[in-house]
């Protein structure tokens, strides 16, 4: 293990907060405001139909709920206007953004510690759309609290996850070495892997999400339940005393 920890890069989704807590109630409001504008499908039977499209066509595609009524008979929703429910449905989604999105509070409460305490850089390296992921932070508050040449999105470097140039990137461009840098998430493939290959400081978030019981090519240096276990691991094994 170093001797010198000069930067922490964190995962966003299901790390910062809980990203498939939120996508299940978002996905059930939506349903829930398209049958309050005369969609006429029970919720769970459209929400199972959605999660088979969600899956098949990626969280990122921008067409769910086209999809949805392209995929159901029509009796359904006739004489509406699909063009109307389509419209109601991401109204509740986005409406749940505003009432709901939120950070974890432990998260907040120790980034914001390290960043008043502690000379450690802070950043992101998330997979994602540039906007889509840079709005979620906007959105949870904590975009200051990371450093601003310090946040990479892969659809911005036309790199993802898995590969590891990812992480070279987000090392390089704060002139720090791979040893000098511990990484941050919640998926065993896509958060440990790739950076245990190039010789970074893995913490694997076992708190929440659909990962948690994903296995990996390699283990973890620490693991995580909460943000505070890591203030214990940066004090035990780095020397790094954070007040609390």
């Amino acid at each position: 293990m170093p001797d010198t920890l000069r930067a922490i890069f964190f995962d966003i989704d299901d790390t910062l907060y809980s990203t498939s807590d939120f996508a299940a109630l978002a996905r059930r409001n939506a349903i829930e405001s398209m049958r309050a504008h005369g969609f006429r499908m029970s919720t769970e039977d459209a929400l199972r139909e959605l999660e088979e499209i969600v899956a098949e066509f990626t969280s990122n595609y921008e067409h769910h709920f086209d999809k949805l009524l392209l995929r159901v008979p029509r009796h359904y929703y006739e004489p509406v206007s699909p063009t109307i429910l389509v419209a109601a449905a991401v109204v509740g989604y986005h409406e749940t953004k505003f009432r709901h999105l939120r950070a974890y509070e432990d998260a907040v409460d120790v980034l914001k510690l390290l960043r008043a305490q502690t000379s450690l850089k802070l950043g992101v390296v998330t997979s994602g759309l540039p906007l889509k992921q840079a709005e979620k932070l906007v959105r949870l508050g904590i975009a200051e609290l990371f450093e601003p040449n310090a946040i990479f999105i892969s659809d911005e470097l036309g790199i993802s996850k898995p590969n590891p140039k990812l992480y070279l990137r987000a090392c390089a461009a704060l002139a720090i070495r791979p040893s000098e840098a511990m990484y941050v998430g919640d998926r065993p493939k896509m958060d440990v892997d790739p950076p245990n290959k190039i010789g970074m400081i893995t913490v694997l978030n076992r708190r929440s999400g659909k990962y948690s019981n994903e296995q990996g090519e390699s283990r973890p240096d620490f693991e995580i339940h909460n943000f505070f276990d890591l203030l214990d691991i940066l004090r035990q094994r780095f020397g790094i005393e954070v007040r609390h």
